[in-house]
């Protein structure tokens, strides 16, 4: 039986570690008036729901002490964050007052709560499906506007809406055929193959689409590769630093100091941006250097964009397209060719056909950097990226990637006039890949998995 279930009433302090000015001790379930009123200097009953009352904290011996004054939040169910009895005490942060709480509150009967052990009674309990619950985990570790966003839309339920529409729409034709097989001695077919065919289309279409939006939510997620490339000395480690502004690389004149990887991030517009400085690109004989490149080029394929610097003083718009050409990267990469330099020369700086923008900076002198950053946010900042549905999670991914496996073998049995029952296996097999993103369907190992991750107190 899961903890969530076993009657008990948990506690555990819900504020940050340490001591501060104010800390929150939250009560959660069947017993949670009672046993907060045990420790609480009033009784705390549902007539107070969503209200404060101001009490004291005592000690459990006569006479009993004063341990604190404090608020005690009553938020009684089915209305409460975890559709339980819910009583958050609010006291000073002392770390002493915080453990005596806790202490005594254990004493009268309540148990310690595990990770993530409130919002997995939420979500037994109704009040949030999988996907919002793993977005509280979300917004409470987001750092940057970027994933902060990303988690409350997901909180908000938009996706699981699309997840739950998907499995709507797959139920009713997965229904005509088991009323199929129920009558297949009459000969008697009730779903439309043509219709259904069109249903299939559209569901693909939309759970691939939710698939491949995996690519760009993670990265907003977790920060934006954007790989630095171009030869030695075109200046990648001043653009790098200047990004950052830190002097997070060495700077020099002579040709390969930068031999290895050198990753570091910083928000654009709200967006985490993880810059890569990568070796210089040229033929060498040195096996460190060209070790160094090696990487330098598996970098840039996996990043999302690539700043190609070129010297503007040297370098030549019909060799740097043959240069990009030559790197054979994947679809989908933004290529910004980036005329570095561009206050030492005065040569007009050509568009690069190979790339998608050409910019001219001086990364020395900060000029050009600004249209540099505003070019980067626009091809991944937040507008770009959250203004549809956005998969986020890898556990949504993989069970979404399921999904459009089993769709694509069900409408390959369609087109080969395979017998319903056959067809019926895989549509029910899609159900249960998208109905383990929401919870529709779950296993308690997996729940433990995704709820251990949890800090505790949430």
């Amino acid at each position: 039986m899961p903890k969530a279930l076993d009657g008990s009433t948990i506690v555990a302090i819900s504020t940050a570690p340490g001591a501060g000015g104010i800390a929150v001790v939250r009560v959660s379930g069947p017993r949670a008036l009672e046993l907060s009123s045990a420790v609480f200097s009033k009784t705390l009953t549902c007539d107070s729901d969503r209200k404060v009352v101001f009490g004291r904290i005592l000690s459990e011996s006569e006479p009993r002490e004063t341990i604190d004054e404090g608020l005690a939040l009553v938020l009684c169910g089915p209305g409460s964050y975890t559709g339980e009895d819910t009583v958050e005490l609010n006291i000073h942060g002392s770390r002493f007052i915080q453990a005596e709480v806790v202490r005594l509150l254990v004493i009268a009967g309540c148990r310690l709560a595990g990770p993530g052990e409130f919002t997995q009674r939420a979500f037994l309990n109704g009040r949030l499906d999988l996907t919002q619950a793993e977005a509280v985990a979300d917004l409470i570790a987001s750092e940057h506007r970027g994933a902060h966003r990303l988690a409350i839309s997901q909180l908000r339920g938009g996706f699981s809406r699309e997840i739950g529409a998907l499995r709507e729409a797959l139920i009713g034709f997965a229904g005509l055929l088991e009323l199929e097989l129920d009558f297949s001695e009459e000969d008697v077919e009730f779903a439309d193959r043509a219709r259904f065919n069109d249903l299939l289309n559209d569901l693909l279409s939309r759970v691939s689409s939710l698939a491949a939006s995996f690519r760009d939510g993670n990265a907003i997620k977790s920060g934006v590769p954007v790989a630095i490339l171009g030869a030695p000395n075109s200046g990648k480690s001043t653009l790098l630093n200047v990004l950052l502004g830190d002097d997070k690389a060495i700077v020099s004149d002579i040709a390969g100091t930068t031999r290895d990887i050198i990753e570091d991030t910083c928000v654009i517009d709200g967006t985490l941006f993880r810059f890569i400085d990568t070796a210089g690109l040229r033929n060498t004989e040195d096996e460190i250097e060209t070790e160094g490149i090696r990487r330098a080029l598996k970098k840039a394929e996996s990043a999302h964009s690539v700043l190609y610097l070129l010297d503007a003083s040297c370098e030549s718009a019909t060799q740097a397209s043959q240069d990009i050409a030559d790197l054979n990267l994947p679809e989908g990469i933004v290529v910004i060719a980036v005329w570095n330099k561009c206050d030492l020369s005065e040569k007009v700086c050509k568009k690069v056909d190979a790339a998608s923008r050409t910019l001219e900076i001086s990364a020395s002198k900060g000029e050009g950097i600004a249209e540099l950053r505003d070019v980067l946010s626009s091809s991944h900042g937040l507008e770009a990226s959250t203004s549809s549905l956005v998969v986020t999670n890898e556990r949504h991914f993989e069970a979404l990637v399921l999904a459009e496996k089993s769709l694509l073998a069900v409408q390959t049995g369609l087109s080969s006039d395979l017998p319903s029952d056959l067809v019926s296996i895989d549509v029910r097999e899609s159900l249960h890949h998208l109905g383990a993103i929401t919870g529709a369907v779950h296993a308690d190992d997996i729940l433990g998995h995704i709820f251990s991750h949890f800090c505790i107190g949430k």
